[in-house]
């Protein structure tokens, strides 16, 4: 198949082109590089059928020439921006980096006759809920422009999808953890113990409680998603049956980097604004349809330090 990766130099879009390709499908991925990064695709470069395209979706000029070059077969569209916190003093980032995106994808896909569509959402678009969510929970109120921009996109989707004979493959996930990853969490502690090895700080009080997905097994579940289902609108949530608490995530890096520093919490039940602090997923949906992650939300959170830890070391 001929596919279109959007944001596919970044963090989880570079690992789903590498599988894409792994699988024979001829990849162009198209990415601004403002959160990518062009090593991602250091690998993907070697497949004589990849090809990079550097552009902004919001150039709809650029963006179209390369429909008009290559025919696709479907759209992969990751791009978005992918650092909440970011948002929060600008909302114009994701009103930019994550609607617009995909608004501004549809309207190709539309002028261009691309009939697929899979589409990377998450887990923020079901805001503060309290209780375990699945896929038909609602009212749904966001607590992050983040998540009120991919909310607003799953809606246009389903409007194209409804107007234009669009299929679309809507996954919804949580925190996404392991190679390439440019932010988080983790990469936050890690560098916070390296200025101060004695000490870490922690945003809020520690016990924010949510699911960590191991990036591979992530784009395995979208790929699943993609090639078991076959509805007008296929919409799941990916994710862990597991949790891990912030503080757990700090024990575990002082632990790695060998070190025995004291963790002193800022206090509060959240980092930051929009942030969610304890969600849980029902998995129900996709493990029926028989998908379930090969790692935990601790062995993947410990795989990520480990490698995080890994490449530091051999970039010295």
């Amino acid at each position: 198949m001929k596919i279109l990766v959007t944001g596919g130099a970044g963090f989880i879009g570079s690992h789903l082109t590498d599988k894409l390709l792994e699988e024979g499908n001829s990849v162009v991925v198209y990415d601004n590089l403002s959160l990518g990064r062009l090593e991602n695709l250091d690998e993907a470069s070697k497949n004589p059928n990849f090809k990079f395209v550097e552009g902004d979706i919001l150039d709809r000029e650029k963006f179209w020439n390369v429909f008009k070059t290559h025919n696709f077969d479907i759209v992969f569209h990751m791009a978005a921006n992918s650092d909440i916190a970011k948002s929060h003093a600008n909302p114009d980032v994701d009103f930019d980096n994550t609607f617009k995106t995909t608004y501004e994808t549809l309207l190709a896909m539309k002028e261009f006759g691309i009939k697929k569509l899979v589409f990377a959402s998450t887990s923020a678009i079901y805001g503060e809920a309290h209780v375990s969510v699945d896929e038909t929970y609602g009212p749904l109120f966001p607590a992050s422009h983040y998540g009120a921009s991919k909310l607003a996109s799953e809606g246009f989707i389903a409007s194209f999808c409804e107007n234009y004979g669009i299929q679309a493959w809507i996954t919804r996930f949580p925190n996404v953890v392991g190679e390439r990853s440019t932010h988080g969490v983790i990469r936050d502690f890690i560098k916070k113990l390296k200025k101060t090895p004695d000490c870490l700080e922690v945003l809020g009080n520690g016990m924010q409680y949510k699911p960590y997905v191991y990036v591979k097994d992530l784009v395995d579940a979208i790929l699943f998603v993609w090639k078991n289902t076959d509805d007008k609108i296929n919409y799941f949530n990916i994710g862990v049956e597991t949790r891990t608490r912030v503080k757990e995530i700090a024990q575990m890096v002082i632990e790695e980097m060998g070190l025995n520093a004291r963790i002193e919490y800022t206090g509060g039940d959240r980092g930051w604004v929009g942030d969610v602090p304890e969600f849980s997923y029902n998995l129900d949906k996709i493990h029926k349809l028989g998908w379930k992650a090969s790692y935990t939300s601790n062995e993947a959170v410990r795989k990520a330090i480990q490698y995080i830890l890994e490449m530091d070391k051999c970039s010295l």
